[in-house]
């Protein structure tokens, strides 16, 4: 049996996984969890809307008109926790019948939550104006430190990485990227509460986008049937502001389907960046469709013309048009390129004032923006992979990588 490790130090764990499964069965039933005891779960308060008397004393007084309903911030008392309010109760009853969990245990977790402003103004989208940069974006991923930082992790898990691209079919640099992308090695995991984070944008996402907090709602479940498996306390466990853990940032629901114990030691650590985050991550990529072999994407001309130019990026970045296609409508490729048999896709790169990047993206590059459904994303991973590559084969002198579309 298994179990997964993500917060900082590690917690020893509840048996959860079978040695090397391949995922999590999200849609097993659970059994009941019994409420753990004293030690485990502090009492929740029995009204979230009344805070304690000694702290209302020390707080100004235009404060004690805010709503008793509306959380405000880390270090609150207890009338800025969760607690039980309808709709968080509610919410624990139906998670409780969906996944057959404890529903007094659910509920005990819930009210420890607290609401997080920060998270709120994180997850708003950037100012309106502010103009999209993909060389500026990709310089972030490919500067000398990174580059270092990424071709020492790679030649300490040199092994695991080959083992993950034999039996996943995924490129160890695409594995070794993301890990670079998403966390710099481990070095920048987050430090919100999971538990806070996902309470915040489930039940009190903020206006002014478009709203997500059904999303955040199954996440919320999922993190709490993740914690239900573990037998830990949902409050232990760090992320981003948006609920992603560990090095591999898997949403809960993730953890929950692709998370596995590559070396077979019995546990899932996705904290420290072992044989475990690469497994994990590869699993991803190769459930997501992966296909061993294929590249990633061509060099590609747009159309001159505008309307065709349109017709192929209408698709955006999913893979719609043959070569001869793309080639009919006005767009310049390469022999390799021509020669293609799949799909590929026209997607375009804004670099503010700039002319855009272009390259056509194949069924793989599609993959990539599975884990991060962005195109800029995707290519940053794609050009660090390839420039860790590099090093990792040419040693110190190597320094920089030409950024993918250069001649565009």
């Amino acid at each position: 049996m298994s179990s997964i490790l993500l917060a900082r130090p590690a917690l020893a764990l509840a048996p959860l996984l079978v040695a090397c499964a391949p995922v999590f069965a999200q849609d097993t039933p659970l059994p009941p969890v019994a409420p753990q005891p004293a030690s485990g779960v502090t009492k929740a308060p029995s009204q979230a809307s009344s805070a304690p008397r000694a702290a209302k004393k020390t707080k100004p007084a235009k404060k004690s008109k805010k709503s008793s309903t509306a959380p405000r911030d880390d270090d609150a008392p207890d009338s800025y926790l969760y607690g039980r309010r309808p709709d968080v109760v509610a919410f624990a009853e139906q998670a409780a019948d969906e996944r057959g969990i404890d529903a007094a245990w659910l509920e005990a977790q819930l009210a420890r939550a607290r609401y997080q402003p920060g998270v709120a103004k994180l997850i708003m989208p950037a100012p309106a104006g502010v103009a999209k940069n993909w060389k500026a974006y990709r310089g972030r991923f490919l500067d000398p430190q990174r580059l270092r930082a990424g071709v020492a992790w790679w030649q300490a898990h040199e092994s695991q990485l080959a083992e993950a691209e034999e039996r996943f079919g995924v490129p160890r640099e695409i594995v070794a990227a993301i890990a670079g992308v998403e966390t710099y090695w481990g070095r920048l995991t987050g430090n919100f509460r999971v538990l806070d984070a996902l309470a915040t944008l489930s039940f009190d996402f903020p206006p002014g986008r478009s709203d997500r907090s059904a999303f955040y709602r199954s996440e919320l479940r999922a993190y709490l049937t993740w914690c239900a498996l573990e037998g830990r306390d949902a409050d232990t466990v760090r992320g981003s502001y948006a609920g992603a853990i560990g090095w591999p940032q898997f949403m809960p629901s993730s953890i929950l389907k692709y998370a596995i114990d590559f070396d077979g030691n019995g546990r899932v650590d996705l904290a420290e960046g072992g044989a475990d985050v690469i497994g994990s991550i590869a699993n991803f990529l190769a459930t997501a469709g992966w296909q061993r072999g294929v590249p990633t994407h061509f060099d590609v001309l747009p159309p001159v013309d505008a309307g065709a130019r349109a017709t192929l990026l209408a698709p955006d970045i999913v893979p719609t048009f043959s070569a001869a296609e793309m080639l009919a409508l006005g767009a310049e490729l390469p022999e390799d390129a021509r020669d293609y048999p799949g799909q590929l896709a026209l997607v375009m790169l804004e670099n503010a004032g700039a002319p855009p990047t272009y390259i056509a993206g194949t069924s793989n590059f599609y993959v990539v923006t599975r884990y991060n459904w962005s195109s800029y994303y995707a290519l940053a991973v794609i050009d660090l992979g390839a420039a860790l590559k590099r090093e990792r084969g040419s040693g110190p002198a190597a320094r920089t990588a030409a950024p993918a579309g250069a001649s565009n």
